[in-house]
């Protein structure tokens, strides 16, 4: 047997996605993620330095990649189910260190699915404690979402891309606080938006009151689990006015009119904005949970 272990941008992502859905399969008996969820992960890495494939005669059998964030570096693994407890998990933890190191961060972020209880044990014999619980969250439409209804004085609007740039300021002054938040630049996020399979702005919103941009929501449809609520944020002036629960529904409707019969959305367990409790109250449920492991790094 020949292994070789190479930069993710020379193996290509479509043996990852099997890796990850063979994942979710072994995990939970479904298959939730598709090729869009995994390109959208390793586009914030740098594939060629910060992403590694373990091939084994010429297969993909396992991989990992991180983000760097600041003084903190973000990142995941993945062994396929059938190569398991043969090392190759340790390995590429020890790669995704010694980089991590060399670049200078001073604390590893490490993401598992929670049901994942090997790579739980692999991460903790090492160090690393939980530090968050992210959800990812579901509705089934069984029929027309209602209307939205939104407080007098606020009208809601599809985005417009020579808005871009105020609507990414929005963006960024509502997830400001949030834990972990990183601010982007506007060339980095609009790279990053306008170049991903599947980007359709006409599923972006966003409420107005005036002049101001008061909140924003970006959807995209045709996912492996549905319509998806990517992002939706309401600046904090604007808070505790129904804003947030309006916006959601609008999206909900529009993601039906798409022929989208589910729709999911991720959120911080411990979100300080009181999300959860929102996305409860519109009909959404927990339907997967992921859990962040954090080592600080000598």
């Amino acid at each position: 047997m020949t292994r070789a272990v190479r930069p993710l941008a020379q193996v290509g992502l479509d043996a990852a996605v099997e890796i990850v859905q063979a994942i979710d399969e072994a995990l939970h008996g479904r298959v939730r993620i598709d090729r869009r969820d995994v390109a959208e992960w390793a586009s914030r890495s740098d594939l060629e330095h910060d992403a590694w494939g373990v091939e084994e005669d010429g297969r993909l059998v396992a991989f990992a990649f991180f983000e760097r964030r600041g003084d903190t570096a973000s990142g995941a693994g993945f062994v396929h189910p059938a190569e398991t407890g043969r090392g190759l998990g340790t390995g590429l933890v020890d790669r995704t260190e010694e980089r991590v190191r060399e670049l200078g961060h001073r604390v590893l972020r490490e993401w598992i699915d929670a049901a994942d209880s090997a790579a739980r044990d692999l991460f903790e014999s090492r160090g690393y404690r939980e530090n968050r619980r992210f959800w990812e969250m579901a509705i089934e439409l069984d029929g027309p979402p209602p209307q939205a209804d939104f407080p007098a004085g606020f009208r809601i609007e599809t985005f417009r891309e020579d808005e871009a740039r105020v609507f990414h300021a929005a963006s960024e002054e509502s997830f400001a606080e949030h834990w972990g938040h990183v601010d982007r630049t506007f060339e980095e996020w609009w790279a990053r938006h306008s170049q991903a399979e599947g980007f359709d702005p006409t599923l972006w919103f966003l409420i107005r009151d005036g002049d101001e941009i008061a909140a924003v929501c970006e959807c995209e449809a045709g996912r492996r689990t549905g319509g998806l609520v990517a992002l939706l944020g309401v600046r904090k002036p604007w808070r505790r006015r129904g804003l947030g629960l309006a916006l959601l529904r609008h999206a909900f409707r529009e993601l039906y009119e798409r022929g989208e019969r589910r729709v999911t959305l991720g959120v911080d367990s411990e979100n300080e904005t009181g999300a959860t409790r929102l996305y409860e109250r519109a009909g959404m449920y927990v339907d997967a949970e992921h859990v962040v492991l954090e080592k600080a790094l000598a």
